[in-house]
């Protein structure tokens, strides 16, 4: 027997490794070649999202090698385990997309309950696609043990007929198609061109503005959400995160200390300037849900609404995320929006230091154009705009980023799946200047809020982005652009105004006011109101039967438990 090198007495780890009755408990540890001294130390939980389904996540087991080493030698005992993801790449445009939002849910679930089982005290979780990143994040705060964050990276960026592409293009490429202004060899040209590496969707889509929030809100280390997935530096921060997670264990530092309304204000606001993915404003308010905080879609807007927006990024600008990390990364758009009075420095980082002590030494870049100071920004406010009116009294939310018309006003074209929006837009039977609404797409309708690229897409290559308007109570991608508004709420499903809305109707959008409203008089929707029913459920039985039976309105995040304020007592503290 080795002296200890911990003192256990209050880490969750001493209910299977302490004591005479925990024998059996050792005995399973020793089978897999742990050493008594091992047991000793602190078990650290190494959670990846790793399987072979897309390029996002097929780093992910190699990194979490590197993660273990840097646990090993600050005298931890790391334990790897695997959750599963869903890629929204390969899940859009048919009915995989149903699964996505649903598994950031199980995702937290699924690491919850292995942190429990087996009694791990601190947690290093890797994420490489859209919902595994708030996914691992919600369950870092929700069993508030010492916790790390590490993103797998960024694919790097294609290269066709001698421009950089990225996915967003070959999905645009399907409309350009369908009119016939790219041939079948073209297409299937840019398909294998397109992603080049491992790693997540290159430009400021959900992956990316995720990655980003994980840094702004303090769970990440500084510059590790930006360096792409091939980047040998990758391996150092994930070593590093190894090693970090053990000096929280030992400070006492745990995840709601550093997740409080001021880190998601200065998360929001970082997403607001990179001109980011709406869906942040779904697992913004679902991360602050598991540390019991309010901070739903129009706390989200009122930051958004106060932020300029600042990077030059894909889908509405110029550069992909390799190129804002060699410009200087999130620290360099954090400490322009710190220097001029757009976020809060002194929140507590992974780091042990605050937000301001981080950025304190980050010089301004002037040889770059990717990312725009603060008090010279690319607009004044911020590249992402929650709406509301009397046709989404619970908000909607719409990408500006990159756009030069704000406002848009015509007559609604109806669908109620998007499978039958998709086939019009092949079949190119919309009208110029139309508003096509697809409902009975939101989180209970859905079931799971699927995302519309591949019709927002489709759309843009037919050269109409900017020609009519999509309104949804499902959700879009973060590579989607053009006037797309999502999660419009409440939801078709649930007997929404969204549900009440006919062909003709005239709908007026205008981000500028955030004003989302139908013409149509409150009598004559509430006398429509009575001949509606909803629609009759998809499932039965299985994991969206489940969904359908728990989870809550995009306003607050698509929750599907009550979160902290609820909670008996933290896992922590087991």
């Amino acid at each position: 027997m080795t002296t200890k090198t911990f003192d256990k007495s209050r880490l969750p780890s001493r209910h299977v490794t302490e004591g005479p009755d925990r024998a059996p408990h050792r005995a399973f540890m020793y089978a897999m070649g742990l050493s008594r001294q091992q047991l000793d130390q602190p078990l650290v939980g190494v959670a990846s999202c790793w399987n072979e389904a897309a390029p996002c996540n097929i780093a992910l087991m190699r990194q979490a090698q590197a993660v273990k080493k840097g646990v090993s030698a600050a005298k931890g005992t790391p334990r790897e385990f695997c959750t599963i993801t869903v890629t929204d790449g390969i899940a859009m445009g048919h009915g995989g997309m149903k699964a996505s939002l649903p598994s950031r849910d199980v995702i937290t679930d699924s690491v919850e309950l292995t942190m429990r089982g087996h009694a791990y005290d601190a947690l290093v979780g890797l994420a490489g696609c859209d919902k595994s990143l708030p996914g691992m994040m919600m369950a870092m705060v929700r069993l508030n043990v010492p916790s790390v964050f590490i993103y797998g990276g960024s694919i790097l960026p294609g290269t066709f007929k001698g421009r950089p592409v990225t996915i967003q293009d070959v999905f645009e490429a399907v409309g350009r198609h369908s009119v016939g202004t790219m041939s079948t060899e073209e297409l299937t040209e840019l398909e294998h061109v397109a992603c080049p590496s491992a790693g997540a969707c290159g430009a400021q889509f959900t992956a990316n503005t995720m990655a980003c929030v994980s840094e702004a809100i303090g769970l990440a280390l500084p510059y590790s959400s930006g360096a792409p997935a091939p980047y040998e530096i990758r391996d150092s921060f994930c070593a590093m995160a190894g090693e970090k997670v053990m000096e929280l264990l030992a400070k006492n530092i745990r995840p709601r200390d550093i997740v409080t309304l001021k880190a998601l204000e200065n998360a929001a606001a970082v997403v607001a300037a990179t001109g980011g993915s709406t869906n942040a404003a779904l697992h913004l308010p679902a991360i602050a849900n598991e540390a019991g905080i309010k901070f739903d879609l129009f706390d989200v807007g009122e930051v958004f609404k106060r932020t300029p927006y600042l990077a030059d990024l894909k889908p509405g600008g110029k550069y992909v995320a390799k190129d804002l990390y060699e410009a200087g990364g999130i620290p360099q758009v954090m400490k322009t929006l710190l220097d001029h009075g757009y976020m809060h420095g002194d929140c507590m980082t992974v780091t042990g230091r605050t937000m301001a002590e981080n950025l304190a030494n980050v010089r301004w870049n002037d040889q770059q154009d990717v990312i725009y100071p603060a008090n010279k920004p690319l607009t004044k406010t911020g590249g992402v705009v929650t709406l509301r009116g009397n046709l989404a009294p619970e908000g909607a939310i719409v990408k500006v980023a990159g756009m030069k018309k704000l406002k848009f006003k015509g007559p609604a074209r109806v669908f109620d799946t998007e499978e039958a929006c998709f086939e019009a837009v092949k079949a190119r039977t919309y009208k110029e200047g139309e508003v096509l609404v697809i409902r009975y797409e939101g989180p209970k309708g859905g079931p799971g809020m699927r995302e519309m690229l591949a019709t927002t897409a489709a759309l843009y290559g037919q050269g109409m982005g900017d020609k009519l308007a999509l309104i949804t109570d499902g959700r879009f991608s973060g590579a989607t652009r053009g006037f797309c508004i999502g999660h419009v709420g409440p939801e078709a499903q649930v007997g929404g105004p969204i549900a009440m809305v006919r062909d003709g109707d005239i709908i007026t959008i205008d981000a500028v006011k955030g004003i989302l409203k139908v013409d149509v008089s409150a009598k004559e929707m509430r006398a429509r109101k009575k001949d509606w029913k909803p629609h009759p459920p998809e499932f039965g039985s299985g994991v969206l039967w489940k969904y359908v039976q728990t989870v809550g309105p995009a306003v607050h995040g698509a929750l599907t438990h009550p979160g902290a304020a609820h909670e008996k007592k933290a896992y922590a503290d087991i």
